[in-house]
């Protein structure tokens, strides 16, 4: 098993954050992981996006051309790597920010309003935590509950209040997902 996953938005959406976990969860789970991280001078507001690699073989590198998973979280990033996803790869959009939808029959779409929810909920920071909780039910690629440990037990009890947003954002990824 090998997935190549791009994650990519403006900075400050959490984009390296997400992908942090997922290789996190990885490599708690005896895989073999990279994580290559790409943002501008920027920073928040500007673009970025992540590479994670998953595989219980070798990995050569960790650059991905063509991904098997794009996570995207804004139009410029939609429109930048939705082309090169891989024939029957997946996508994730987050459609509060994201009004196209692909004319591409080989791969399967997933649009979730993640900033809508997050928003909804007081919680607007959170988007990419409900888009995991999405990502997570859709894939099956980690157990439901085991990632949502990674979400929320990674904080410090100092954080608890953050463990505790995170947990609900990601609650309510799943919720979504479970509805369509």
């Amino acid at each position: 098993m090998t997935e190549k996953i791009i994650l990519a938005g403006f900075g400050g959406q959490g984009i390296l954050f997400s992908g942090k976990k997922l290789a996190a969860a990885g490599m708690d789970k005896d895989l073999n992981v990279t994580w290559l991280p790409s943002y501008g001078p920027e920073q928040k507001g500007g673009t970025c996006n992540c590479s994670v690699i998953l595989s219980d073989g070798d990995i050569s590198s960790p650059i991905i051309s063509s991904p098997d998973i794009l996570i995207a979280f804004n139009i410029q990033s939609y429109d930048k790597f939705m082309p090169r996803i891989a024939p029957g790869g997946m996508l994730f959009a987050d459609s509060t920010l994201i009004d196209k939808k692909p004319d591409r029959t080989d791969i399967t779409s997933y649009f979730i309003p993640a900033t809508e929810i997050a928003n909804e909920m007081n919680m607007n920071k959170m988007a990419n935590v409900v888009m995991l909780g999405f990502f997570i039910a859709k894939t099956g690629l980690f157990d439901r509950d085991y990632f949502r440990s990674c979400i929320t037990d990674s904080l410090p009890a100092s954080k608890a209040a953050l463990r505790e947003a995170n947990g609900k954002a990601y609650d309510a990824g799943v919720s979504y997902a479970e509805k369509v």
